[in-house]
């Protein structure tokens, strides 16, 4: 019986750490049972470059959107307008949008701004929006709740970092936690107690590489092979096997980005 393949649900294949060797990026995921990439947009202005990555591969998926760093200095976009590049079949999500307070990159209004309208974007398509967050968690859940309020929308917060009442509220309005490499960090104790806590029926799992590289390779550059690591750390804090937690959190990502159940390659018939 073939063990149940993992789905890195946010990497960067366009960045340059990753592009000039993605054939065996991909291979190399592959080779460690991971079956399904989502390659994240970030910019308007580099999403070809993504779209083209997510062609290449039966089985990478991309979204389109714009990262909170970039949301001052990007074209505006509307809703209009992110709905017309969603309509390609690759793209599945919108994002990665949200708040970063941390860096402030851009202003907190722009920031704002483009968060709106990117969900007012996955309301309108039914599709999910990837939500980054970082020094902003009260601001992000009163948005998201003000947001839902609207209408209901689906979606994940990314590369979770943040703390308890985030992780709660966020499970109330129904989206999901997915878990990076920092879950496995040495200092990470905190991150842990959390994701405990988090229903095995609403966690993810990635890499966000270039970034983040679990243990045991922190310090050089992640790739999404190294999903494995992370999925293992989760597996032990939810006290279930790795089968079973690659199982369930490849079922929790098809569920939430259904329209990748219909790209091609090894999440060929997920259900």
């Amino acid at each position: 019986m073939t063990a149940p393949f993992l789905v890195d649900s946010h990497c960067h294949l366009d960045f340059p750490e990753l592009a000039g060797d993605a054939a065996g990026v991909v291979a190399r995921a592959r080779a460690a049972g991971v079956g399904h990439l989502l390659t994240i947009g970030t910019k308007i202005t580099a999403f070809d470059g993504v779209r083209a990555m997510a062609e290449k591969f039966d089985n990478v998926s991309c979204s389109v959107g714009i990262h909170p760093h970039e949301a001052g200095v990007e074209p505006a976009m509307d809703v209009e307008k992110l709905t017309a590049l969603a309509q390609h079949p690759k793209v599945v999500a919108f994002g990665e949008t949200g708040l970063d307070f941390y860096y402030e990159h851009s202003p907190r209004a722009d920031q704002e701004r483009s968060f709106r309208v990117h969900l007012a974007a996955a309301r309108q398509n039914k599709l999910p929006v990837i939500v980054h967050t970082r020094d902003a968690d009260p601001e992000t859940a009163a948005i998201l709740e003000e947001e839902m309020a609207k209408g209901a929308f689906t979606g994940v917060i990314h590369c979770f970092s943040s703390g308890p009442e985030l992780a709660v509220k966020a499970l109330e309005l129904g989206l999901y936690i997915s878990l990076s490499g920092i879950v496995t960090f040495k200092k990470a104790d905190a991150l842990r107690e959390v994701a405990k806590t988090v229903p095995l029926d609403r966690i993810l799992v990635e890499t966000d590489s270039p970034y983040l590289a679990p243990m045991p390779h922190r310090g050089k550059a992640n790739e999404p092979a190294f999903v494995t690591h992370t999925a293992a750390v989760v597996a032990g804090l939810k006290g279930v096997s790795r089968d079973e937690l690659a199982a369930q959190t490849t079922a929790n990502f098809f569920r939430l980005f259904s329209k990748a159940k219909h790209i091609g390659g090894q999440s060929a018939g997920v259900t």
